[in-house]
């Protein structure tokens, strides 16, 4: 009785401070307007667990220097990106894609703008890794951990061994999978509550489905198809990223990125793979002009002759009616 009492109580304390977790229900409440999340067979949710997995995902001990975390790139405040073109890693160095947003990612398919990762297991060692990144060897990562006591204990209470790489993939991704947004205007709208959105979101929803074509990618209750598409972007620079066919070793995947949920989507900016699009304003006028032209332009970029008033419109759509005023704006917990 006293177990399940400490039980109760560490998971009322995380859910208070976060929201994310219930002693009867390990697994969030997933927010109105999205399907379930499929949690693997090999990671199932508990409260200890995704604790664990929050904890770590603050952790800059997890980077060569001690200054770089996960949140760094992806920090709750900045839509669970960085608010700038690129993610920068330990020491200042900087790659030539943009952060991407955490949010939703439990409903990806594969993970980073290219895909390479198959799961969210296989995303969260990534970047521990990287060398312009957090650039920490997994062997360094674990010995770090395994002397710090808090993070030993947890282990042993979650997994059943000490801090090994598994286990930490398997908390971050744990976590990452509460980091949902939905029960948007949008999704009110939906449900049936007509004065859900403004007259202008409403119209430019109308048009997001329509005449500006942007659900023929973003689709779905994520709004992204987890497909991969050349918007032109970059493809103009003298050596492009060659984004997905690098993975696929396709031709036809030249230029292609990963579609984004657009959730939250106004909290994300800069936009694009490479960060080049500042506002949702540029953003939208890139694919009111039909994309930038090149061999592998995705077939759905057409010009689509908005006039200022509907390009306002959709933009006041994805603002107003795609962000929810249950986002999950986590704070950083206490690190052992």
């Amino acid at each position: 009785m006293k177990r399940l009492a400490r039980e109760v109580a560490l998971a009322a304390l995380i859910a208070s401070s976060t929201g994310i977790a219930t002693a009867e229900e390990a697994a969030p409440k997933v927010p109105a307007g999205l399907p379930a999340v499929a949690w693997p067979k090999d990671n199932q949710p508990t409260a200890d667990k995704i604790s664990l997995g929050m904890q770590l995902y603050f952790e800059p001990r997890l980077s060569k220097d001690n200054t770089v975390s996960c949140a760094s790139c992806h920090d709750p405040a900045k839509g669970f990106s960085n608010g700038e073109r690129f993610a920068t890693g330990v020491g200042g160095a900087k790659g030539g894609r943009s952060a991407p947003s955490v949010i939703n990612s439990a409903y990806y398919a594969q993970q980073f703008w290219d895909g390479r990762a198959a799961t969210l297991e296989d995303q969260a060692l990534g970047p521990i890794q990287n060398p312009i990144e957090m650039a920490l060897s997994l062997e360094d990562a674990v010995a770090k951990l395994n002397k710090i006591d808090g993070y030993k204990s947890q282990f042993k209470k979650v997994f059943g061994t000490d801090v090994n790489k598994d286990g930490i993939a398997k908390a971050i991704a744990a976590y990452e999978r509460t980091v949902l947004s939905g029960n948007a205007p949008y999704d009110k709208f939906k449900a049936g509550e007509p004065h859900a959105l403004s007259k202008k979101a409403a119209e430019g929803m109308k048009l997001f489905f329509g005449k500006a074509r942007c659900s023929a990618c973003h689709t779905g209750p994520s709004f992204s198809d987890n497909g991969y598409h050349n918007l032109g972007i970059g493809m103009t620079a003298k050596e492009s990223d060659v984004g997905r066919e690098a993975i696929s070793k396709l031709a036809g995947d030249r230029g292609a990125f990963k579609t984004p949920t657009l959730r939250e989507i106004a909290k994300t900016a800069p936009y694009m793979h490479d960060g080049s699009l500042k506002t949702l304003e540029e953003v939208v006028e890139h694919y009111n002009k039909g994309g930038i032209a090149n061999e592998w332009l995705d077939e759905e970029l057409v010009p689509l002759n908005l006039t200022a008033d509907e390009k306002d419109a959709v933009v006041t759509f994805m603002k107003e009616g795609l962000s929810s005023a249950d986002y999950p704006a986590h704070k950083a917990p206490k690190l052992p």
